[in-house]
């Protein structure tokens, strides 16, 4: 049985949604830069260990007050360390989490309204 052809199935518009989605890539590769400079902060121990983090999820920076270690108990040492890196990359994905969702919303065209808070805020 030969193809029909529906003009009511047939966009008007072959690249919807090129023009939809603009060029993903270059928006990604923006983000991403734009992530970069991001920076979160975050401590434990009463800033006997301080990191910094962007929001690309990479630590920048980790520094740690000799004096207010006890250097003998290797175990909290350690503790502290991974309490602040969970901290600076929970604040880093929520930094992620808002420009992503930024992204989605200036990506939608004009005139869909509210659509854009079905991805959050």
């Amino acid at each position: 049985m030969p193809a029909t052809h529906n003009p009511q199935l047939t966009t008007h518009n072959p690249n919807m949604f090129g023009d939809l989605l603009g060029n993903l890539e270059e928006k990604q590769k923006a983000m991403k830069e734009k992530l970069a400079t991001i920076i979160v902060e975050a401590e434990a121990g009463d800033g006997a260990v301080k990191v910094k983090a962007n929001a690309n999820k990479e630590l920048l920076n980790l520094s740690i007050n000799k004096e207010a270690l006890d250097w003998e108990d290797v175990e909290q040492v350690e503790d502290l360390i991974m309490v602040a890196v969970n901290r600076v990359m929970e604040e880093a994905i929520k930094m992620e989490q808002e420009a992503a969702q930024n992204l989605v919303k200036d990506m939608m065209p004009p005139g869909l309204g509210n659509l854009g808070n079905m991805f959050g805020k």
